[in-house]
């Protein structure tokens, strides 16, 4: 791994390509998705080696209601049933668990087992591992919305003071990084109601691998394009004789609880 320039402290991943991995098999779409949680624990291992301190996978979003019952059913399954089986190497390897999304609208086992995980795991300083469930970008923005307009017409908040700093903090990621690279499999190429605030200035990478077949080496391909770009952040490039200064990460405690 390429070390010279600096690692993405943050990587979210679309997850995408399970049914069709599945179908190309001559397999149920369900089975596509349970080899896929193979790959979460291939990817979840391979971080800390990579240099990566944050983990943000898109596990089912507010749109995946419309599938049909039996897979969304499954699905939820999925999550107890990863937590459960992986709580051992999450523990060893001081992985700390906790999610994204709309939470309370899931079925009641599928909730008891990630508050379950994220009360375990709570004092994990190792990966970040972050899940989003039930989440949806644009939701999530008019709910942070919301709370602001609430506290403006309750006299806590000023309307001037509101900012990109102050909005950041009502969303679901509030407190954590945002992405440095986001990465999508399957090679389908939209971000699917994702991170739409955070990765504003996210470095794209689109693998054309079906998630189940994901692995180490290719989140380090992943990586290694990464390091190829030149991240300016609107700015331009330096004239000779001119410094850089380094970029700023946000160490900020994740508020989750």
């Amino acid at each position: 791994m390429k070390r010279g320039k600096r690692l993405p402290v943050h990587v979210a991943i679309i997850m995408d390509g399970n049914g069709r991995w599945a179908q190309k098999r001559g397999l149920p779409r369900i089975a596509g998705h349970r080899a896929g949680m193979e790959a979460v624990r291939r990817v979840v291992e391979a971080c800390p080696d990579l240099g990566i301190k944050y983990l943000t996978l898109f596990a089912f979003s507010t749109e995946n209601w419309r599938r049909p019952p039996a897979e969304v059913t499954a699905l939820m399954g999925f999550i107890g049933e990863y937590l459960e089986r992986e709580m051992p190497s999450l523990m060893k390897n001081r992985v700390r668990f906790s999610t994204i999304g709309f939470i309370d609208e899931m079925p009641g086992y599928a909730r008891e087992k990630i508050a379950w995980a994220k009360e375990k795991t709570a004092s994990n300083d190792g990966l970040f591992l972050n899940v989003a469930v039930n989440y949806g970008g644009r939701r999530e923005i008019v709910e942070a919305a919301k709370r602001i307009a609430k506290k403006v017409k309750s006299g806590v908040l000023d309307p001037d003071d509101i900012d990109e700093t102050a909005f950041a903090a009502e969303l679901e990621t509030a407190g954590l990084p945002d992405p440095d690279l986001l990465i999508r499999t399957s090679g389908e190429m939209r971000v699917s109601n994702f991170l739409l605030w955070q990765i504003a200035y996210s470095e794209v990478y689109i693998s054309p691998v079906f998630w189940p077949d994901f692995r180490k080496e290719h989140l380090e391909a992943a990586i290694q394009e990464y390091l190829r770009r030149d991240r300016r952040f609107g700015a331009v490039d330096l004239e000779p004789g001119e410094t850089e200064g380094e970029e700023s990460e946000s160490q900020t405690v994740p508020r989750y609880t």
